[in-house]
């Protein structure tokens, strides 16, 4: 039986004394988002599989969290892995993972949205998921699960963590994310085979129990097929044709995180065309943001936030125009 959020607290009154750095463990940073739970109507929970300090520093998991946050009927809360300490502590106690903000058991979210911007990732998405009560196999979680969908760079090949996701985002997730997050509201209490044919139906939403990959003998992939109908036989990445307004209310986090800065994306993709960079294949085509709008967004940042240092972010800040 999964602990109340009364009970996850009293818990962590009573540990978060005995491991290092309790900040990372407590939500409650300035900015940060906390709504009723019973008065909004879809609740997701945004997980970066690696450290707090690591994943507060992370800019595509602070753009997600303002989109649904945006959304007066919809509430995202994060979650980190905790350090081993944490960890060990959790097992004990039977403290399941929960969200930072809500103290809710992931296993109470309608939907559990992975970061995967790199593949080291993937080893700590199974313990995230065995932390958070759940089954790690995709094909073994029913309806009375939260989804889980997974996106960034390391989803671009998703054979590799495909039995443990029930779905990936190819490509661009600002667009895409409330599609997702409106189909499940809409799906709510169907057979979680009928909620991964509608996502199915969504560009950019890869659904792996809906294809069968076979391989070369070297290992690689040798060829993806759909194995129901309905699904498309090519699965397109999602793109954001303008690079919509930048994110500026960002959480000031507890304790020091590795980039203790606030980032402005200043372009999107690169000019270079590299082979061996695999950001600057898969972000293509190049997309720059208008000096005003950086500078603008700078001046909201520094208001919002109080950071003293800013981060102009993209592949190749040189090769911008201006």
């Amino acid at each position: 039986m999964q602990p109340t959020p009364e009970q996850i607290e009293r818990t962590l009154d009573r540990v978060l004394l005995t491991v290092e750095k309790p900040g990372r463990y407590v939500g409650g940073e300035f900015n940060s988002v906390a709504k009723d739970w019973d008065a909004v109507s879809f609740r997701a929970a945004l997980a970066f599989p690696d450290l707090y300090d690591l994943g507060m520093s992370n800019l595509g998991l602070m753009i997600l969290y303002g989109i649904i946050n945006d959304q007066p009927d919809m509430f995202a809360d994060r979650v980190f892995s905790p350090w081993t300490d944490m960890e060990a502590v959790m097992r004990r106690e039977g403290l399941p993972l929960y969200g930072l903000e809500s103290k809710h058991p992931l296993r109470d979210f309608d939907l559990l949205g992975i970061s995967l911007p790199y593949e080291q990732l993937y080893a700590n998405v199974l313990n995230l998921l065995d932390l958070a009560g759940m089954p790690i196999r995709a094909q073994d979680r029913d309806a009375s699960y939260p989804l889980v969908i997974a996106g960034g760079h390391a989803c671009y090949n998703p054979e590799p963590m495909a039995d443990f996701i029930d779905a990936f985002v190819i490509g661009e997730g600002e667009e895409v994310l409330l599609e997702i997050c409106h189909t499940l509201r809409e799906m709510r209490g169907q057979p979680r085979e009928k909620q991964l044919r509608a996502l199915a139906r969504l560009e950019g939403v890869y659904v792996p129990r809906f294809y069968d990959a076979s391989y070369n003998p070297d290992g690689t992939v040798a060829q993806v097929r759909p194995n129901r109908e309905g699904v498309p036989a090519v699965v397109r990445k999602r793109l954001v044709p303008v690079l919509p307004k930048p994110f500026t209310k960002f959480l000031v986090p507890h304790v020091d995180t590795v980039h203790n800065r606030a980032p402005i994306e200043i372009m999107r993709g690169c000019t270079r065309g590299c082979r061996f960079c695999h950001a600057g294949m898969v972000t293509r085509p190049v997309r720059e943001r208008p000096v005003e709008e950086v500078v603008a967004a700078a001046e909201e940042i520094v208001r919002n936030t109080g950071f003293e240092e800013l981060g102009l972010l993209s592949l190749s800040s040189s090769d911008y125009t201006e």
